[in-house]
C-alpha cells in the first residue's frame, strides 16, 4: 500500500500519515484526480490532457503534463508510464473513491445488518463536494456521475434500514433528501414509508399527492406503479409496513466477472454513459454491433460493472448464443424463464406461453432501475421480448449483425465496435506481459500488433502464449510463418481463424484432445467432473489440463468454477473433435450426468421407483449429492447442459438413455414448476419409448406425457395418453404401474369436473396399492379416495380413509403427504358443519405447507380456511384471511379463483354496510 492516501470525495488532497501533502497548483491536482478515478489503468495521453484542459487545450500541453507528473512523483506517488500513457498504482485503500466502491460491493452480498454498517462506512468517507477545487468540463461531469453514485447508495442505505424496521428516525434525512431531489420516485417512497412508521400517515399522504400534481404538471405523467402501490397501502393500512423486518425481495447479481485487463474504448464507454444520462424519459437500449472476438461482451461487462451502482434493483446477463456452434440460439422463453426465476417469481405462477411471460417480466422490472445485459443476440426478433416496458430500464445487446430492427423500432442507440487502435494493442499487451516485457522488443510488437488485427481476443491468446516466456520476435516468427486466413468478412487484418490454427498448434497432444471434446460437448458451459468424464481421465489430471487452456485464453473459468468457450474458439474445436473419437467422450458424458441425475431424482422423491441403469462405461466417475437440498443444487447449475444433453442423444439415438434422462428430470421440473421443459422432454422419451421393445419404458412415457400436456393445457391429448398407460399396464399386468396410472386418472377427471369418474380410479388406485405395500403410496392414494368421497357427499367413507392416510404419513415422516391430508380432513369438517375442526385442520395444513415453501397449495387452503372462519362467526378473521388469500392467487396468476375471492369480500362488505347489520 501506499504511505499516501488520496481524497477525491471532497476537496482533492492527500495525506501521508496525520501530514496534508502539498499537491500543487488545481491543474496538478486535476492530473493526480484524472488518474485516480482509473486507479492501476492507462489512460492516455490525450485522454489525459483532454481531462485537464479540456477539448482545447494549450500549445505546449504534453510538455507542462509531464512536469506535472514528475512534480507528483516527487510527493511518493507511484506514477507508472505504460503504453501511450500513465497510471496511478496503488491499492483500493489508498483512494477513498475506489475504498467507497469496494465497501458497496461487499454490501450488495451481504446480509442486512452487515450491509447496514458497509454502507454507513462507505458513506462517512465523503467529506462535501467531490473534485471540489477542480474546474472543467471533465470535472464538472465527473463530479455529477459521483453525486448520482452518492445518491443511489443513500438510498441503499435507507432501503436496508427499512428493512431492518427502522422508520421515524429517518424522517429528517429524508426529508432534507426529497427536497433536493423531488421527482425521485425511490426517496419519495423512502419517505413515506419512514413517515406512515412514525404515525405520520396523513404527511405520507399529502407528499405523494404534491408529487403527484408536480409529476404531472412538469412531465406529463404519473408515479410509477411501485409508487402507487405504496399509496394505495398507507390508505389501507397495511400492516406489513409497521416496520416489522421483512422478508427481502430477490436483487438479481447476474453478471459475469469484469474483464480484466481493459484497455481503451473511451468513445464508445463515453456514448454509453451518455445514452444513460440524457435517456428523456424512454427506456435506454444501446445495441453494440461488430464482428466475432472484437470485444464486444468485454466493452458490456466492462460498462456494467462501472456503471452496476446506478441500477439498485439489479443486473441481468444471458448468453443468447445467436452465433453458436451447434447454431441453436436460446429461445425467448427459455431467456424469460431464467430472468423471472433471477428475479424470485414463484415458479407455479410462470405462464407457459412465451407472451405472457414477457408481460410477468414487463411487470416484476416496470419502474425498477435494472440493467438487463443481452448478449450475442441473433436478430432483433431474439431480443424484443426481453426489453422492459417502462422507462427505468436499461438494455445492452451485443451482436455480430447490425440490429437494424432494434435501432428502428425499439429507437435502440447503435453503437458499431471496430478493432483497437494500435497504441490500445500495445497497452493490452503491456498489461497482459509488462510494460518492461513489451519495450524490450518494439519491432516485434509492431508486428504482433498488425498481425492481430487489433482484435481484443487474438492478443489475449497471443499474449497467453508469450506469457510463458516465448521471445515476442519468435511468436511473431511463427505466426508469420503459419500465416493468417482471411476472415469471413475478407480483412485479412483481422484473421482470428489464424491466430486459433496457431494457438493450437502449440498445444501437447493431451491438451488439444481436451480442447476438441470440449467444443463438441453439448450445453453452454461445464463443470470439472464433466468435463472429467468427457476426457475419460482423472479429475485432478483433467483440472491441469483446463488450467493450461485457461491459461492459453482457450477456456475460460467462473466465479462457480464451469468452464466455457467463447463461440469462435468453440467452433474451431469443434471442427478438430472429428480427429478424437467424439461419440465415444459424448457416451461418455452422457453416462455421467445420466447417473448423477438418477441418484439427485431418488432423493428428490424418495419414493419413486428407480429406474435400471447400464453398467458405468469406463472412464466415467460419478459422485452423488448428498442431500435432496445438494440435488436440487446440481439440477439448477446443470439444468441448461441436461436439456442439451437429452438432444444430443436423441441425435446419436440412444433411445433408452433419452427416456431414462426424462424420468431423471420429472422431479426436478415438477419442483421448480417447469411445465414447458417437462413437455418437451417427455416428447422426446415419447418417441424414443416407441422405437423400444421396452413396454414398461412405453407405459412411463405414456402416463407421464399425459401430466406433462395436462400441466399445459392440452386435456385431450393427456386424457388419450394416460388411457394408452392404463391399457399397456393392464395388458402386461404392471401393478405398480396400473396404480399409479389411476392417480394420475384422478387427477385429471376431478381437473375435469367429473369427481364420479375421479373416485372410481383413486378407489382402485388404493385397492392395489394395498397388494403391493408401500406405505407412502398407499397412505396417498388413501388420502385421493377421501378427497373424491367428501367431494361426492360421503364424508363417513372419506374421514376414515384420510385418518387412516395421516396415520401412515406421520409414521413414515411423509410431510408433503401430512399437509395434503390435513387439508382434506378440513375439507370433510367443513362439509359436515363441524367448523372448528376444520379451522384447527385447514390452519395446521397451512402451517406445513408454509414449512415446506408450497405457497401454491397453501394459498387454496387459505381459501377454505377463510370460509370456515365465517361459518364461526369470526367475520374480521375470514376477511383477513380472504385478502392474503387474493394477494397470493394473483401473485400466482390464478385470476379465476382471486376473483370468486373477491367477490366473497364484496359480499362480507356489502353485508356489514347494510341497516341493522351488526357489524
Amino acid at each position: 500500500m501506499l504511505g499516501v492516501r488520496i481524497a477525491l470525495l471532497g476537496e482533492v488532497s492527500a495525506r501521508d500519515g496525520a501530514r496534508w501533502v502539498d499537491l500543487g497548483p488545481a491543474k496538478q491536482r486535476c492530473v493526480l484526480a484524472a488518474l485516480a478515478v482509473d486507479l492501476d489503468r492507462a489512460v492516455t495521453v490525450d485522454r489525459l490532457t483532454e481531462r485537464v484542459w479540456g477539448a482545447h487545450p494549450p500549445h505546449r500541453a504534453r510538455e507542462t503534463l509531464s512536469s506535472y507528473v514528475s512534480r507528483l512523483r516527487r510527493l511518493d506517488l507511484r506514477l507508472d508510464r505504460r503504453a501511450g500513457g500513465y497510471a496511478l498504482v496503488a491499492g483500493e485503500d489508498d483512494v477513498d473513491l475506489h475504498r467507497f466502491r469496494r465497501l458497496c460491493a461487499q454490501a450488495r452480498t451481504a446480509d442486512d445488518q452487515r450491509a447496514a454498517t458497509l454502507l454507513g462506512e462507505a458513506l462517512g468517507l465523503w467529506r462535501g463536494e467531490p473534485l471540489a477545487g477542480l474546474d472543467g468540463d471533465w470535472a464538472a461531469l465527473e463530479r455529477d456521475r459521483l453525486r448520482q453514485e452518492r445518491l443511489a447508495v443513500e438510498c441503499d442505505l435507507t432501503e436496508v434500514l427499512l428493512r431492518l424496521g427502522r422508520g421515524e428516525e429517518l424522517v429528517a434525512e429524508l426529508s432534507t433528501r426529497a427536497a433536493r431531489h423531488p421527482l425521485d420516485e425511490r426517496v419519495a417512497a423512502q419517505y413515506m414509508l419512514a413517515l406512515y412508521r412514525g404515525g405520520r400517515a396523513a404527511d405520507a399522504l399529502e407528499h405523494y399527492r404534491r408529487l403527484h400534481t408536480r409529476l404531472v404538471a412538469e412531465l406529463g405523467t404519473d408515479p410509477g406503479h411501485v409508487l402507487r402501490d405504496l399509496h394505495g397501502r398507507i390508505l389501507n393500512g397495511d400492516p406489513s409496513l409497521t416496520g416489522a423486518p421483512a422478508r427481502t425481495g430477490v436483487t438479481p447479481r447476474q453478471l459475469p466477472a469484469a474483464p480484466a485487463p481493459f484497455v481503451g474504448r473511451h468513445a464508445e464507454l463515453d456514448r454509453l454513459d451518455a445514452a444513460l444520462d440524457g435517456a428523456g424519459g424512454t427506456v435506454v437500449i444501446s445495441a453494440i454491433a461488430g464482428s466475432g472476438g472484437i470485444g464486444k461482451t468485454w466493452l458490456a461487462l466492462h460498462w456494467a460493472h462501472r456503471n452496476a451502482h446506478r441500477f439498485p434493483d439489479g443486473q441481468l446477463f444471458v448468453d443468447l448464443r445467436g452465433f453458436s456452434p451447434d447454431g441453436t440460439p436460446i429461445s425467448p422463453g427459455a431467456v424469460l424463464r431464467g430472468f423471472l426465476d433471477a428475479l424470485g417469481a414463484e415458479p407455479d405462477r410462470i405462464p407457459v406461453e412465451p407472451h405472457a411471460r414477457a408481460a410477468l417480466f414487463r411487470s416484476m422490472v416496470a419502474d425498477k432501475r435494472i440493467l438487463v445485459v443481452l448478449d450475442n443476440a441473433a436478430d432483433t426478433a431474439q431480443v424484443a421480448d426481453l426489453l422492459p416496458g417502462t422507462s427505468a430500464g436499461t438494455v445492452l445487446v451485443t451482436s455480430r449483425n447490425r440490429l437494424t430492427g432494434l435501432i428502428t423500432g425499439h429507437s435502440a442507440r447503435h453503437l458499431p465496435l471496430d478493432a483497437l487502435a494500435d497504441e490500445e494493442a500495445r497497452a493490452l499487451l503491456a498489461d497482459r506481459l509488462g510494460a518492461d516485457r513489451v519495450a524490450a522488443e518494439p519491432a516485434a510488437v509492431a508486428e504482433l500488433v498488425a498481425l492481430c488485427g487489433g482484435y481484443p481476443l487474438a492478443l489475449s491468446i497471443v499474449a497467453g502464449q508469450v506469457a510463458a516466456g516465448t521471445p515476442i520476435a519468435d511468436v511473431v516468427a511463427d505466426l508469420r510463418e503459419f500465416g493468417l486466413d482471411a476472415l469471413a468478412d475478407g480483412d485479412p487484418a483481422a484473421s482470428l481463424p489464424a491466430v486459433f490454427s496457431w494457438s493450437h498448434r502449440a498445444l501437447t497432444a493431451e491438451q488439444a484432445e481436451l480442447f476438441a471434446l470440449l467444443g463438441a460437448a453439448p450445453g453452454p458451459d461445464l463443470g470439472l467432473p464433466a468435463a472429467a468424464a468427457l476426457a475419460g481421465l482423472p479429475q485432478p489430471r483433467v483440472r491441469a489440463l483446463l488450467r493450461e487452456l485457461e491459461q492459453a485464453s482457450l477456456v475460460t473459468r467462473d466465479a462457480a468454477g464451469r468452464y466455457r468457450m467463447h463461440d469462435l474458439i468453440r467452433r474451431f474445436a469443434a471442427d478438430r473433435a472429428a480427429d478424437h473419437d467424439r461419440d465415444a467422450a459424448l457416451r461418455r458424458l452422457i453416462d455421467f450426468y445420466l447417473r448423477t441425475g438418477h441418484a439427485g431424482n431418488l432423493l428428490l422423491h424418495p419414493y419413486v421407483t428407480p429406474i435400471e441403469l447400464d453398467p458405468p462405461l469406463p472412464g466415467v466417475r460419478v459422485r452423488p449429492p448428498a442431500d435432496d437440498a445438494e440435488a436440487l443444487a446440481w439440477f439448477d447449475a446443470e439444468h441448461a447442459v441436461l436439456l442439451a444433453i437429452v438432444e444430443a442423444a436423441v441425435a446419436l439415438g440412444l433411445d433408452r438413455d433419452v427416456w431414462r434422462f426424462a424420468w431423471t428430470l420429472n422431479n426436478y421440473h415438477f419442483r421448480r414448476g417447469n411445465r414447458t421443459d417437462q413437455f418437451a422432454v417427455w416428447e422426446h422419451a415419447l418417441a424414443a419409448a416407441e422405437r423400444l421393445d421396452d413396454p414398461a419404458a412405453r407405459l412411463l412415457a405414456h402416463r407421464s406425457a399425459g401430466r406433462a400436456n395436462a400441466d399445459v393445457g392440452r386435456p385431450e391429448e393427456a386424457m388419450r395418453h394416460l388411457y394408452l398407460a392404463l391399457e399397456l399396464a393392464e395388458r402386461t399386468n404392471a401393478r405398480a404401474d396400473l396404480a399409479h396410472t389411476h392417480h394420475a386418472l384422478t387427477w385429471s377427471w376431478l381437473q375435469r369436473g367429473d369427481d364420479g369418474r375421479a373416485l372410481a380410479h383413486a378407489e382402485s388406485c388404493l385397492e392395489i396399492h394395498r397388494t403391493i405395500g408401500n406405505p407412502a403410496w398407499v397412505a396417498d392414494a388413501l388420502n385421493a379416495v377421501g378427497w373424491c368421497a367428501a367431494r361426492v357427499g360421503r364424508h363417513d367413507h372419506a374421514r376414515r380413509h384420510c385418518l387412516e392416510a395421516l396415520a401412515l404419513q406421520r409414521t413414515h415422516g411423509d410431510r408433503d403427504g401430512e399437509a395434503d391430508t390435513l387439508d382434506s380432513l378440513g375439507f370433510i369438517a367443513h362439509e359436515t358443519g363441524d367448523h372448528e375442526s376444520a379451522v384447527d385442520h385447514y390452519s395446521a395444513a397451512v402451517a406445513l405447507y408454509r414449512e415446506l415453501e408450497n405457497d401454491s397449495q397453501a394459498v387454496s387452503t387459505m381459501d377454505r380456511l377463510a370460509a370456515s372462519l365465517l361459518a364461526l362467526g369470526r367475520t374480521d378473521q375470514a376477511r383477513a384471511t380472504w385478502r392474503e388469500a387474493e394477494t397470493r392467487y394473483r401473485a400466482h396468476q390464478r385470476d379465476e379463483e382471486a376473483a370468486e375471492v373477491r367477490r366473497r369480500l364484496d359480499a362480507l362488505d356489502s353485508a356489514a354496510e347494510a341497516p341493522g347489520s351488526a357489524g
